[in-house]
């Protein structure tokens, strides 16, 4: 009994001795850096937190933003579940970032895998496929408002092509195409750099083996290269399709919600609200956006734990 007693507890005293040798190799913080940190902390708390925690409160109040409210309990979360107006902004934003991530990450990806090929140039060629990500997103939208609306339009006319020849901004069925574009062509540069990093990671050795073994490209690029940079491409989905969710500057400089409220984003209908004195409504709205984006953040925090990646 004894020896097995001893035989138990030695385990059990080695794990807590390897657990303070770990917690005294651990470097003691010095007090400035938490003197650094404190501007950062105050700021974020003033201009986000606080405001945040204000708007939550009169989401459960008739408040028009100023003036006079009174308690009204969960009715505006009720009516916001219930409006048609604020269902189809859900209903658009969410298939909008559903095929925009789609459409980025593929794009990005088979770029990431020609730039990090034996190809000439490839630094200059990164260095212009990443242009389009320092440029603002309303400067953006409206460069491609004058695209769509009138050089398109002529280019159609000049050919003779009548579906080319109308401003695909002005139909209702085809306006988000266009959001589409010209979202992923912003967005496309920030996935590819990435990709480049993921790829860039994989041993070349790997790929001088499939070679040796009579590996085709295709069956590299499916069977060795996509496994090795899967932890990649969970983390650019999900952080894509939930900064897509934002949608506003592009929506508001190509279409600004038309035709319409047809391509009226989740943003777009929260601000329309604050300025159209639905304050409190809208607030309660934006208060369940928040909890969607919070739900999709520990999405993103369970998927990516542990995976070695950036």
């Amino acid at each position: 009994m004894a020896t097995t007693t001893a035989t138990l507890v030695a385990p059990t005293a080695r794990r807590g001795a390897a657990a303070r040798d770990v917690a005294r190799s651990r470097p003691k913080v010095e007090g400035i850096y938490f003197l650094f940190l404190l501007p950062t902390l105050i700021l974020f708390t003033l201009a986000i937190t606080v405001p945040a925690v204000i708007g939550i409160f009169f989401s459960f109040t008739n408040s028009i933003g100023f003036g006079d409210w009174e308690f009204v309990g969960l009715i505006n979360y009720i009516a916001a579940f219930s409006d048609p107006a604020i269902l189809q902004s859900y209903l658009f934003t969410f298939g909008f970032a559903a095929v925009t991530v789609v459409v980025v990450n593929v794009a990005a990806f088979l770029l990431a895998v020609g730039l990090t090929s034996r190809i000439r140039m490839k630094t200059a060629l990164r260095t212009i496929f990443v242009i389009p990500m320092v440029i603002s997103g309303i400067v953006i939208a409206f460069v491609f408002n004058f695209l769509f609306s009138n050089s398109v339009p002529a280019l159609g006319q000049g050919l003779g092509i009548s579906w080319l020849s109308e401003s695909i901004l002005a139909n209702p069925d085809l306006a988000w195409v266009a959001i589409v574009i010209v979202t992923a062509w912003q967005a496309i540069p920030g996935t590819l750099l990435i990709y480049i990093a993921g790829l860039l990671s994989i041993p070349g050795e790997v790929h001088e083996a499939a070679d040796i073994d009579g590996a085709g490209k295709v069956a590299q690029l499916t069977r060795i290269t996509l496994p090795l940079v899967a932890g990649y491409v969970v983390i650019n989905v999900i952080l894509g399709f939930k900064g897509f969710l934002n949608a506003y500057d592009i929506i508001v400089g190509l279409t600004n919600g038309g035709p319409g409220t047809a391509t009226r984003s989740i943003a777009m209908t929260i601000v329309t609200g604050f300025t159209s004195g639905d304050y409190a409504y809208q607030m309660a709205n934006a208060t369940i956006f928040f909890l969607i984006t919070v739900a999709i953040a520990l999405l993103q925090l369970s998927l990516t734990r542990g995976r070695n990646v950036l």
